[in-house]
């Protein structure tokens, strides 16, 4: 795999980036990806959008089967594979570790890639989520990871930008997921 570290001002330089699909009635669906240097970005510096036809239906507790492949193709059209991915969803369902979304997407990449899990709604199984409370939301995000520690990637998650309960790249990539109708729009 490709070197993941740019070089800017002779220094090393990370690409942190939040990835979201975002699925139609016509059964396609927009990936969509925002890139960033640091997580108290306020905006992405980048962003891409894949478009993909013959998206598979919802299956329960198979959700990654949808999902995956949108994600794996929006990742293709980046100039070079982010050091740390942050997804819509659980990393592992439960403590087991039977995996979710993340987890999946974990291993597509061979493990390369650090992969951390934002959930919007508490999945009672999941019991090693840790929550994190943002802005003055009662209701927490759960996060989880594989390839880094969880309590580390919550408190990021706590420290990225926004006053709200959700960070402002995480709305933004679910914004550009929805609104996206041509493959690689781009800011």
């Amino acid at each position: 795999m490709e070197d993941r570290f740019a070089m800017v001002g002779g220094s090393l330089r990370m690409m942190l980036a939040c990835l979201d699909v975002d699925y139609r009635p016509d059964g396609t669906a927009a990936a969509a990806c925002v890139s960033f240097a640091s997580w108290e970005s306020p905006r992405a510096e980048s962003s891409t959008v894949a478009l993909l036809a013959d998206v598979a239906p919802y299956a329960p507790g198979m959700f990654f089967q949808r999902e995956l492949p949108c994600l794996m193709r929006v990742l293709t059209d980046l100039p070079r594979l982010p050091d740390l991915l942050i997804v819509d969803g659980y990393v592992d369902l439960d403590a087991s570790g039977r995996p979710g979304l993340g987890r999946h997407l974990f291993t597509a990449l061979d493990g390369a890639v650090p992969v951390i899990g934002v959930a919007k709604t508490a999945f009672r199984t999941a019991t090693a989520a840790i929550p994190v409370l943002r802005g003055s939301s009662k209701k927490p995000l759960w996060v989880s990871a594989a390839g880094a520690d969880a309590r580390a990637a919550a408190a990021q998650v706590a420290s990225m930008h926004g006053p709200f309960r959700l960070p402002t790249l995480l709305r933004a990539v679910d914004a550009l997921a929805r609104a996206s109708t041509q493959i690689g729009s781009s800011i």
